[in-house]
């Protein structure tokens, strides 16, 4: 049976957020409360999504937290920034609210407020350094979905090793009804791309095999994830709410496309990317620094995902 919730009863609810990224990172998030502000003549509400994130980076002194810090703070969004040298984290919190009239948080999908987590990244990455996301939050409520090229699909191989990687979607759930979503796409053709999830997790034709948009139970289409804006360089992002819990989308897969959903399946063109939506850790649930399977350390591996083309 579908949950359903009241605005009374969302703005009361108080959660633990997880974080999702590649399987090796994970974010670290805080308690996320809604609260309602006294009336005002637009009623309006303010709504706090806080979260902290924690991120493995190369610190060498002090002077490496402080120039990670200011390139932070330039983003807006943020609060707070920590450094630790002893164990080469940075720790971000983002301010996380934002007015918002009670029918439009609710009922359909709000922008979010706080600098995405990938927005983070690159900011870090332009002092030089590189960044892992570890973090922490409840288990069960992030997940993370790798975007692929299926141009020319072998019938029934879906893990070519030369799949090209495109982007990145990484899903936190913030409350018991809400998700944030934050997007990245790269190498692809400049334009407007349609974001959304599917109705089913099968990729052996890449995107053809995907079905429809999602509609869950209550027959709405749900996996509309809006539009995402690509550049003449060939990258976009997105950072945006949407009403749905984690645990409703794993296994599904997850499209980026300039095609038009029509009521024939999708083509697998250069401009359209795929992936599975699956789980990721929460806080604790993957702290290694060095993999038991190739032995390899945390940046090692960073480096080997880079080259595959990972964000």
């Amino acid at each position: 049976m579908p949950l359903k919730l009241t605005p009374a009863k969302l703005f009361a609810t108080t959660t633990l957020l997880a974080a999702a990224g590649y399987p090796a990172y994970e974010y670290r998030f805080s308690n996320t409360t809604f609260k309602t502000t006294p009336p005002t003549s637009h009623n309006k509400m303010t709504v706090d999504n806080s979260f902290e994130t924690l991120f493995a980076v190369p610190l060498s002194c002090d002077g490496c937290i402080k120039a990670v810090s200011d390139s932070l703070y330039k983003l807006g969004g943020i609060k707070n920034v920590e450094g630790n040298l002893k164990d080469q984290l940075v720790s971000v919190k983002g301010t996380g609210k934002a007015n918002c009239f009670p029918e439009v948080c609710v009922y359909t999908d709000c922008a979010a407020p706080s600098a995405a987590p990938s927005a983070i990244v690159e900011a870090i990455q332009a002092t030089g350094r590189d960044a892992i996301l570890r973090g922490s939050g409840a288990s069960n409520s992030a997940a993370v979905s790798i975007l692929e090229t299926f141009e020319d699909p072998v019938d029934g191989l879906y893990e070519e090793p030369s799949r090209d990687v495109r982007g990145l979607a990484r899903m936190v759930q913030v409350s018991s009804g809400r998700t944030l979503v934050d997007l990245s796409i790269r190498g692809v053709s400049p334009g407007k791309y349609r974001a959304s999830i599917r109705a089913y997790g099968d990729l052996k034709n890449g995107a053809t095999s995907t079905g429809p948009v999602w509609s869950g139970e209550d027959k709405k289409l749900r996996g509309d994830l809006g539009l995402v804006e690509v550049g003449e360089d060939g990258r976009g992002a997105s950072f945006v709410d949407h009403e749905f819990q984690i645990w409703e989308v794993i296994g599904h897969a997850m499209v980026l496309t300039r095609q038009e959903e029509k009521a024939e399946p999708l083509k697998n063109d250069k401009d359209t990317v795929v992936g599975i939506i699956a789980r990721s850790a929460g806080m604790w649930d993957n702290d290694k620094t060095v993999c038991s399977c190739t032995g390899k350390t945390l940046w090692e591996e960073r480096k080997d995902e880079v080259k595959k083309g990972m964000l």
